[in-house]
């Protein structure tokens, strides 16, 4: 594994904006709010916290945007990772409805912070899901029809194969459903960005610092290696990287990996033509295939899954015939950058949010949805802290289960299951 500019090396930290190395606690430090985890819900939720006039502390393992907010795909969209037909099955149509409407106000509130704490992120409109099998057509259709008639969404069209063609320079896929309202970005330099309004509204970010443990006996402590928070309230935003600081919330989640690569710089024209209108892109197999345009011209490009949990030999190799399948012109570009990162996924592929304690709360549970949702999920943090609960309450109602197989067995159990859909993307 190796490093650029204190992270995993990628294109994001390689055109990472310059970010001041954050010292790592030592001592006591009391405070309101003490947040661990300095992602994207983590930043989000400390500066919103401080907005509100509390006293904040982020304590992050690594460095800001370390894990799955520097390094992801980086496409904001509304929704869920589980579907909205299956949420409703999970909490009704009435709370399905409610968490709906929640998330596309993430991807308002994701333009909102981008405009009023000028982050230089490379905002980019338009996403689309695309179709390769009949199936695929007919199940985005489906959707399309529902989000319009039962949800009022009215920024998604449909794109039959002769005006995709014109979009995208594949003959990949025949048809996609095109939506207006998603868009894409720098993950890290959102998050870098993020964490740097936080700081001006008064948070104290503090790097290199792991959060061995917490006890709510006297208040609520946390404990580090060289030092310890005391506040009245915690907020966990660490996902898979809590690896022990929380037990009870490891059996809910586990860490699949995924990779992206990123080409050489192709020049303005040749990357244009690959996708005409600067969109993301997504597929619908369930190992599923998305890329995008970069600022500089390059295809970023991801795909594959591993349910192991070890990194598989030969990564770039792998996804760059992924992508040769979407683009085969590109066979002659060089790729400059490869690299992976854990995404954490609840048993029914919809976020896990609640508390663990009166004064303990915690966000996970994303599942490869996060960028626009994480956003939003601090917000409704800080709502809950200062008494306003119902919108945090909502999401605390999807029930959720442990993974099979306890935490020896439950990864096996996963790769058995994941199987089956494998099998279907290539039927």
């Amino acid at each position: 594994m190796s490093f650029l500019n204190g992270h995993i090396r990628s294109y994001y930290s390689a055109t990472a904006h310059a970010a001041p190395a954050r010292p790592p606690l030592r001592g006591t430090v009391d405070c309101d709010v003490c947040v661990v985890g300095a992602g994207i819900a983590g930043c989000s939720s400390a500066l919103h916290l401080a907005e509100r006039g509390l006293r904040v502390v982020v304590l992050e393992d690594k460095r800001v945007g370390w894990g799955a907010s520097g390094r992801s795909g980086a496409q904001a969209l509304p929704g869920f990772s589980c579907g909205q037909e299956k949420l409703t099955r999970l909490v009704g149509a009435q709370t399905s409805r409610a968490l709906w409407d929640i998330s596309v106000e993430g991807l308002s509130l994701m333009r909102t912070l981008i405009a009023r704490h000028h982050i230089e992120c490379d905002w980019v409109d338009g996403q689309l899901q695309a179709a390769i099998k009949p199936r695929h057509r007919d199940e985005l259709l489906a959707q399309q029809a529902q989000l319009d008639g039962d949800y009022g969404y009215r920024s998604l069209r449909w794109c039959e194969r002769d005006e995709l063609r014109t979009l995208l320079e594949s003959d990949r896929y025949i048809g996609g459903l095109y939506d207006s309202n998603s868009g894409h970005l720098h993950p890290l330099n959102y998050t870098l960005g993020l964490a740097s309004a936080a700081e001006r509204a008064g948070v104290r970010i503090f790097e290199d610092t792991r959060a061995l443990r917490y006890e709510t006996a006297t208040g609520v402590r946390v404990q580090t290696s060289e030092g310890e928070i005391r506040c009245r309230q915690l907020v966990l935003c660490g996902n898979t990287s809590l690896d022990g600081t929380a037990p009870e919330l490891e059996r809910k989640i586990i860490g699949v990996a995924t990779y992206i690569v990123a080409t050489e710089p192709l020049g303005a024209e040749r990357a244009a033509r690959l996708i005409g209108n600067n969109m993301s892109v997504s597929d619908m197999n369930w190992v599923l295939d998305y890329f995008r345009r970069s600022a500089d011209h390059r295809l970023l490009f991801g795909g594959r899954v591993s349910y192991s949990g070890f990194d598989p030999a030969n990564t770039a190799n792998a996804t760059r015939a992924r992508m040769l399948k979407v683009f085969p012109q590109l066979a002659g570009a060089a790729i400059d950058y490869t690299w992976g990162g854990q995404v954490d996924i609840t048993l029914n592929r919809a976020p896990h949010f609640g508390r663990l304690a009166r004064d303990v709360y915690f966000l996970q549970g994303f599942s490869g949805h996060g960028i626009a949702l994480t956003g939003i999920a601090g917000k409704l943090i800080a709502e809950a802290v200062v008494g306003t609960v119902e919108r945090f309450d909502v999401f605390a109602r999807i029930p959720h289960r442990d993974f099979p197989g306890g935490m020896a067995l439950r990864r096996p159990a996963l790769i058995l299951a994941m199987l089956y859909y494998r099998l279907r993307d290539v039927l």
